[in-house]
């Protein structure tokens, strides 16, 4: 690949004007990358939006791509351009945003390309794959001036927006602690031996910043999640939804003192990451602590609260305790009051992530941004902390001021990763 691939051009990092959009006739024109599972629903997201336009694909899988790109086209739409690699795509001045929904590891990296490139970003939970990327994928956001939206989708649901206001407003009282639950389901799976790399996919620009391993099925399509190289278990893939919601009503940033434990259970496996996990988090708000509690279960489980409905297999939602009483959120949200937990404020009305994106890219409105990846970056970092706690096999500190963990070289090497040239991810702050 030529050198101006890898470093995107002094020419287009220097892009940083709020621009009009690159179309005359207020068509938004986004590049969705990444499009085999939850790519996919990018797609369906803004094919349904008015003057939005899926202008371009990328995917490192040739056969997904050519699915994807075949989808498109048949159902009515010009057929977008498709390319296998990010770096060339971002060359297109006529492209407004892309939609990024690759694998964890390579988010930050492919999100600060594209606004080196003048393109607003659309960025899949976890926004990094580590603390460090955390902290430059909002330095990117701020340097180049984009809009980059977080996938956290909760934060553009009405119903959990109001339910955050409540909280703050003291509707259940003196706030003391948050419960993130993520109960899910999720079978063994099992171990796949190395094999070559199927034809059509391009494995280096897969791995990118991660270490060159040999091709196996588990360490590739969806199974990369649980795999340290490039997944930060299920806290980082489901759970940050919730992590993100926990935080949120809680009120708080950065904790103080985090302790995780738990460990990989039933399933003899390709398996890394932990699929049960119990994590806690001090928070110092002001002089007065917080506690978050984070739970991850992977097979049978009771449900909690009203969260979880009879028959589902499914615990997923946040719980708030207060002097007054609590709440729990999940799609909506519910309160019970007093010691008799009678019912109280409530409500359940829906949004969409990915419209408010389209409409601040427009607007350049900021204040009007639902899921901003500077919100985002604060509690995907919870996640990475917690899973360094976890490997650690012991509690850490955590300086909010300096985002390190204070006296623990162990613990701060485990804040950032060795890169894999070319695919650095760069010091922006």
């Amino acid at each position: 690949m030529e050198r101006r691939y890898f470093l995107m051009g002094t020419a287009a990092a220097a892009v940083t004007k709020a621009s009009a959009l690159a179309s005359a006739n207020d068509t938004v024109r986004v590049a969705c990358v990444g499009v085999r599972g939850q790519g996919n629903a990018h797609i369906g997201a803004y094919s349904k939006m008015n003057n939005v336009e899926i202008a371009a694909i990328c995917d490192i899988d040739e056969a997904v791509l050519n699915q994807r790109l075949a989808q498109v086209e048949k159902s009515g739409k010009k057929r977008p351009a498709g390319f296998t690699d990010v770096r060339k795509l971002l060359e297109d001045k006529s492209i407004d945003a892309i939609s990024i929904a690759t694998p964890n590891h390579t988010h930050t990296l492919i999100t600060i390309w594209g606004c080196q490139a003048g393109k607003d970003v659309y960025v899949e939970k976890p926004c990094s794959y580590n603390v460090f990327e955390a902290t430059q994928i909002a330095a990117a956001a701020k340097k180049y001036n984009r809009i980059v939206q977080h996938g956290t989708n909760a934060r553009s649901v009405p119903a959990i927006r109001e339910g955050v206001k409540q909280l703050a407003d003291g509707v259940i009282g003196d706030l003391y602690m948050a419960r993130g639950l993520c109960f899910k389901w999720r079978d063994t799976i099992k171990r796949t031996p190395v094999e070559p790399v199927p034809q059509g996919v391009h494995y280096d620009l897969w791995l990118g910043p991660a270490p060159k391993r040999e091709f196996t099925k588990n360490r590739f399509h969806y199974n990369w999640h649980w795999n340290w190289d490039y997944g930060n278990g299920d806290i980082g893939n489901q759970g940050i939804h919730q992590m993100d919601t926990a935080r949120w009503g809680l009120g708080v940033t950065y904790p103080v003192k985090v302790h995780a434990m738990g460990g990989h259970y039933m399933f003899d496996d390709d398996q890394e990451t932990p699929n049960t996990l119990v994590s806690t988090f001090e928070f110092d708000d002001h002089g007065k602590k917080k506690m978050l509690v984070f739970e991850v279960r992977h097979w049978m489980s009771n449900h909690e609260g009203d969260l979880g409905r009879k028959g589902e297999s499914n615990t997923i939602g946040c719980l708030f305790y207060g002097s007054k009483g609590h709440m729990t959120i999940a799609g909506g949200y519910r309160t019970y009051l007093g010691r008799e937990q009678t019912p109280g404020p409530s409500g359940s009305q829906g949004g969409n992530n990915w419209v408010n994106f389209i409409d601040v890219v427009r607007s350049r409105k900021l204040e009007e941004q639902n899921a901003p990846i500077s919100e985002g970056a604060i509690s995907t970092v919870l996640v990475h902390l917690a899973n360094i706690s976890y490997r650690l096999g012991r509690s850490i500190r955590f300086d909010p001021k300096t985002l390190t963990c204070p006296g623990d070289a162990e613990a701060n090497r485990m804040l950032t990763r060795n890169y894999r040239a070319p695919y650095v991810v760069p010091k922006l702050a």
